[in-house]
């Protein structure tokens, strides 16, 4: 499933690369033709994402001039959605390596895309958990490709929707209703904020921690990756209730949230192992087996202590833990 910093990136393509154009809206799948219709014609104004959702915000009708009857459009991935972008599309925002090496941030999109791959070219990129690049070899504007839900499409970039647990247009007070159930998002919400309403919600309940991380309405974005990585760091057994979790560990898991997105969003990968370096580092951007500590590492050493690494299950998801350092 996409965690937070997947959908933060996916916002940031339709903010280059929407926001302020008039989109065609369709649904060659056939499953959100109403939806696309109220879409169609419209221009996006703003696009973000608040933990692992996403909302563009579209103008008036164009049919009904003078009317105030601008709409949301929100999708949450769920496990299997995806976003492909196709045409002249900057590929890789933020996505070049240079974490950690002094890389300076050039555009307004706080994002050093540009200088580092040039222009934008004719490509067709796949987000989601994963992001994927091939050249597009097709006339314009290319084929569906299996059912897209939602295609999104200007002159020169479009936008196919596949796969996700919800995609539906709402009203202001709808996507405040929705906004509402959300818990806080580093990216969104002023950090102090987010740090008091995070304590507050995780502190009074005696749901293990483990759980109440990939609660929603608790924290936004963090999802079974973040979840294993963040515990393990803080050196905390997942099965602790929140409110016997020491307030000054609290507070250190927000922190290391609010670090940890941050590098997921300007790398595109989640990497939760600081410091490394030189090879140790290159091998980390390729292959996930070098970014973690413990997640999807069942049965072997844990890399501080060498205790083999436990698996159980946690409302229904795989739970990564060294029961040596989160005793």
């Amino acid at each position: 499933m996409p965690e937070g910093h997947s959908v933060h990136r996916i916002a940031r393509q339709f903010t280059k690369h929407f926001v302020g154009r008039i989109c065609e809206a369709s649904s060659p799948q056939g499953r959100f033709v109403e939806g696309a219709a109220v879409l169609s014609g419209r221009e996006m104004l703003r696009c973000f994402a608040v933990g692992k959702q996403m909302f563009a915000e579209f103008g008036d009708d164009p049919t009904a001039p003078g009317a105030d009857a601008s709409v949301w459009l929100r999708v949450h991935l769920g496990i299997y959605g995806a976003w492909d972008f196709a045409g002249d599309f900057t590929t890789k925002l933020g996505q070049t390596g240079e974490y950690g090496r002094g890389a300076r941030i050039e555009d307004a999109d706080a994002e050093d895309s540009l200088s580092s791959i040039g222009a934008p070219r004719r490509a067709r990129l796949r987000m989601a958990e994963q992001e994927k690049e091939t050249e597009l070899d097709q006339g314009w504007p290319p084929e569906p490709v299996g059912a897209v839900r939602l295609r999104l499409l200007t002159e020169d970039v479009v936008a196919d929707l596949r796969g996700p647990t919800a995609c539906e247009v709402l009203d202001a007070a709808g996507v405040n209703t929705v906004l509402d159930r959300l818990g806080p998002d580093p990216l969104v919400d002023e950090l102090e904020v987010g740090e008091r309403r995070f304590i507050e919600r995780a502190s009074k309940r005696r749901v293990p921690i483990g759980q109440l991380l990939m609660d929603q309405s608790v924290v936004a974005g963090i999802g079974n990756i973040y979840r294993a990585e963040i515990l393990f760091r803080a050196r905390l057994n997942p099965y602790t209730p929140g409110n016997e979790v020491p307030l000054d560990v609290l507070h250190g898991i927000w922190n290391d949230w609010v670090k940890l997105l941050g590098v997921g969003v300007e790398v595109g990968r989640m990497m939760t192992i600081d410091g490394l370096t030189g090879d140790d580092y290159e091998a980390a951007l390729q292959d996930v087996r070098h970014r973690h500590w413990v997640y999807g590492r069942a049965g072997e050493p844990c890399r501080r202590c060498g205790t083999p690494i436990s698996l159980a299950e946690m409302q229904n998801r795989k739970l990564y833990w060294c029961p040596s350092c989160q005793a």
